[in-house]
């Protein structure tokens, strides 16, 4: 390596040899993440169908108002609509994406290095590849790095690559050419601390080209997929949009050539644009999603991004990383076995001679911890000292510092695979303690019997995926006076074993278990070894009869088409990179699942950026994590994330009532509207009467509708797949039927207004009948949303559970019965009726509600039932040719 970037180890770099190659490579930065501005955001919305068809609108509506003087009050409600809906899309678009900004903060500011010879500090973003950097314990690393020279020297490396321990660094170690970044030994990287030892190495990468960088190229490079919710809202409202066009295009052909003039068809054209658009959807299905937000965030979920909600309730596949979100992220003992006994557990009684060989274990190791003023005490030191040190307390031990006095230390290296630590005894004399690997003590000859005991019980360890540490001791009279201390390692005396493991988080079984129930399938993800990866994932339930474990090394050989065939073989990935996670994550995608993909590390920001929702830690998480995500577990809990789904599911399930209850209105409005033409009855609602119906009828009660309980048996049901329709079950059939039944309650309110003389009633005319349909069409509305609360009877559907319906349905139908009575109705081209025509209003508005009770009483007929479910089919049929309605894979 030295050779190849030319430069030797005493001297480092010229001056000029480091202008030259920071004129080729750069500073050692990562590049900045491009921003939309409020223009391009704006045009973005722009570009959706449903502001299109209003925009159409506005202009027809001022072209009217200039060339016909029909008044400017439709041209300007029709465009408050139109810069409201861009406000909200515009205000809940989401925070500025921050995760390339985390990734900058993680450099070292300054690092130390050799140029011409001399020591010097320097900012870390002029470093170059062929720079020589000093090492030191707690010294961020300044860039992706070659050892030349190491002593004891570990990197803490856990967000990069999840494993929990520091790792072991060697400059005599040669990695293989395709070794994991947690195999390669011999390298240090971006971003990573120096917890012990010191070193000094040779810089290979800087900036963006680094494995910080290639994790910063993926968030900046990968674009988001839109969410399955946003994906049948845009196929929504493109269908409706060219139902509306459609329509308008067909009765303006009809008007035209039926002598009927321009203006009177630019009208219709005009009002069935209004009719058809949803205006309250955005709005609405907003509000559900932030209800959804609020009451996640009591569970301990922040939602980041209003979309993930609903997404989180679709979730079929939850991918996982090991460390810090299934497990502890702490090294624990599990297992003791002390020398002629059998192996034990930590939660057994400790016996003296028990406490004896846990305090020694405590001994022989440099953990320590502070006790801060709520008495909470925090650890410092190895993971796996500090698991030892922190059984000891809990065990209500301590070490016994009056009798022995820590004299001298031989540190851990790789190459002893030991540390000892020596004692002087109050008494007199020297304790001498040694641990490390079982194979590496330096046992005497009578320890012969005690080891072949030992190698039984290190091997059952091992099979539980328990990281073996031994202890051996012996006591000496004087230490060595020629200072080689390390001559006291021999000779000593087996005390015993210990295992340890970072544990699974206790509620994480439970929580998997209840996934599973719903349908949820969880995938380990891990950087860790495989042996590891799956003692832990069988222990949860992850891995079971039926799945298998994959290495990085193995999916680096496999194609895509590969991969995305036999992902649902595996449940496990152990030693992966970022690239594998967000290949794992494609591939699932490619099945059609909608995945969730869960970490805490720097190296699991691209994966949860490319998933379809991403969840961070709050605890423990990396502001790069957390930044990539659209979710943060708060209390770092993966049960909470069970809960959320649950909640999500909600969310869901709201916004098909939603759909319901405004599809019923509009699809109704159209409908009226054409036969109106058909029959030559003229216009029967104009644009200002559908708004004020869509805005104030369908919109102040959908808000509340918004605001439904959550049903358990929600998550009784299997996740919606990702090419699912709104319209998969019987929704379309019911919508199909309510709509039918509103419209003709509405055309028979109009023909007896506008035809047919009442007793005691005004003379029959256009204006009564358009403000008789006006009335109609906004009380069926209204009473509807009592229809999609649920499949039962509105009679048994307890209203307690949303109390703020009623209220504001009430509310709306006081508002359009004052709409009609008072003066100002004229504003709204409205006119005054009869105590007659106001019992013909009532009456038909009551029409679909008994049509939907006939309905649900008739479902409860074998036969009637078996009908409708064929009628079903028919209309699902027909509707899957209907390229709008089509599911379309993300992939292509």
């Amino acid at each position: 390596m030295l050779e190849k970037l030319d430069v030797s180890p005493d001297q480092g770099l010229s001056d000029e040899q480091v202008k030259k190659r920071q004129d080729i490579d750069g500073k050692n930065l990562l590049q900045p993440p491009k921003k939309s501005g409020l223009l391009q955001k704006i045009l973005n919305q722009l570009k959706d169908v449903a502001i299109i068809d209003l925009l159409i609108a506005v202009v027809l509506s001022f072209a009217m108002a200039i060339f016909e003087d029909s008044g400017f009050v439709e041209p300007i409600v029709i465009l408050s609509v139109v810069i409201l809906n861009l406000i909200l899309a515009i205000t809940h678009e989401g925070k500025a994406e921050k995760a390339l900004e985390a990734l900058e903060k993680l450099s070292a500011p300054y690092c130390v290095v050799i140029r011409q010879g001399v020591r010097k500090s320097i900012d870390a973003t002029e470093l170059v590849p062929g720079d020589i950097v000093i090492l030191e314990t707690g010294n961020v690393v300044p860039a992706d790095a070659r050892l030349i020279e190491s002593t004891a020297l570990f990197s803490d490396e856990s967000a990069l690559t999840g494993e929990s321990e520091p790792a072991e660094k060697d400059a005599k170690d040669i990695a293989q050419s395709n070794a994991a970044l947690g195999d390669q030994h011999n390298m240090v990287f971006t971003g990573c601390v120096i917890t012990a030892g010191r070193g000094t190495a040779v810089i290979t990468t800087t900036g963006m080209k680094t494995q910080m960088g290639k994790i910063a190229g993926f968030l900046s490079g990968s674009k988001r997929m839109k969410t399955p919710l946003q994906i049948r809202l845009d196929q929504l409202n493109k269908t409706i949009c060219w139902i509306a066009i459609i329509s308008a295009f067909f009765l303006m052909a009809i008007g035209l050539l039926s002598g009927t003039d321009l203006p009177t068809m630019l009208l219709v054209a005009i009002s069935l644009a209004v009719a058809a658009v949803p205006e309250m959807l955005a709005l609405i299905v907003t509000l559900t999603l932030t209800n959804g937000v609020q009451k996640m965030v009591k569970k301990h979920a922040l939602i980041r991004k209003l979309p993930a909600v609903e997404t989180l309730g679709n979730t079929s596949v939850i991918c996982s990383d090991k460390t810090g979100t299934l497990t502890q992220n702490r090294m624990a003992v599990k297992q003791l076995w002390v020398c002629g006994g059998e192996p034990f557990t930590d939660n057994a009684t400790f016996s003296e001679e028990q406490i004896q060989f846990l305090q020694y274990l405590a001994m022989a190791n440099n953990a320590a911890y502070e006790t801060d003023e709520n008495g909470i005490k925090e650890y410092m030191g190895n993971a796996t000292d500090v698991g030892i040190l922190r059984l000891l307390d809990e065990k209500g031990y301590s070490i016994d510092e009056e009798t022995y006095h820590r004299d001298e230390e031989i540190p851990f290296s790789s190459d002893r695979k030991r540390m000892t630590v020596i004692f002087k005894i109050k008494t007199g004399g020297y304790l001498v303690l040694t641990k490390g690997a079982l194979d590496y003590l330096p046992l005497s000859t009578e320890s012969a019997d005690d080891l072949k005991a030992a190698r039984a019980v290190h091997d059952k360890f091992a099979e539980a995926a328990l990281r073996v540490i031994g202890i051996a001791s012996k006591t000496i009279d004087t230490l060595p006076d020629n200072g080689h201390i390390e001559e006291v390692e021999s000779d000593s005396r087996l005390l015993g074993l210990i295992g340890l493991i970072d544990p699974p988080r206790p509620e994480v079984a439970v929580a998997i278990a209840k996934a599973k129930a719903a349908g949820i399938r969880t995938v380990m993800i891990t950087g860790d070894h495989a042996t590891t990866a799956g003692a832990i994932a069988t222990n949860l339930g992850i891995l079971q009869e039926g799945t298998q474990i994959m290495t990085g090394a193995q999916l680096a050989k496999m194609s895509d088409t590969e991969l995305n065939d036999t992902v649902r073989n595996y449940s496990v990935y152990a030693r992966v990179t970022p690239e594998h996670k967000i290949r794992i994550v494609k591939a699932w995608q490619a099945n059609g699942e909608v995945v969730a993909m869960t970490g805490d590390g720097v190296n699991d920001a691209p994966a949860l950026k490319a998933a379809d929702i991403g969840i961070a830690m709050g605890k423990t998480g990396t502001e790069v994590a957390k930044s990539a995500s659209d979710m943060i577990l708060v209390d770092d809990n993966f049960a909470t994330i069970v809960e959320a789904v649950g909640e999500g599911r909600n969310v869901y399930a709201n916004i098909k009532k939603i759909i319901n209850f405004l599809l019923v209105c509009n699809m109704s409005e159209i409908i009226i509207m054409i036969f109106a033409q058909i029959a030559g009855w003229g216009i029967l609602l104009t644009p200002v009467m559908l708004l004020l119906i869509n805005l104030v009828g369908d919109g102040i009660p959908g808000i509340n509708l918004s605001r439904e309980e959550f049903d358990p048996k929600l998550m009784d049901k299997k996740p919606i797949k990702r090419n699912e329709s709104f319209f998969s079950d019987e929704l379309l059939y019911l919508i199909l039927r309510q709509t039918i039944a509103c419209s003709i309650a509405v055309l028979i309110g109009y023909y007896i207004g506008a035809f047919v003389v009442l007793p005691g009633g005004a003379t029959p005319s256009h204006a009564l009948g358009q403000t008789m349909a006006f009335l109609i069409t906004g009380l069926t509305s209204i009473v509807h949303v009592f229809h999609v609360r649920s499949s039962k009877s509105a009679f048994k559907t307890p209203i307690k559970n949303n109390k703020p319906l009623l209220g504001s349905a009430a509310a709306m139908i006081v508002v359009f019965t004052i709409f009609v009575i008072l003066p100002i109705r004229e504003i709204f081209g409205l006119s005054a009726i009869s105590g007659a025509h106001w019992l013909i209003v009532f009456a038909a508005t009551l029409l679909p509600s008994a049509v939907r009770e006939i309905g649900i009483y008739l479902d409860g007929i074998p036969f009637m039932k078996k009908q409708r479910h064929a009628i079903t089919d028919i209309i699902n049929k027909t509707r899957s040719k209907l390229p709008s309605f089509r599911g379309k894979k993300p992939t292509k």
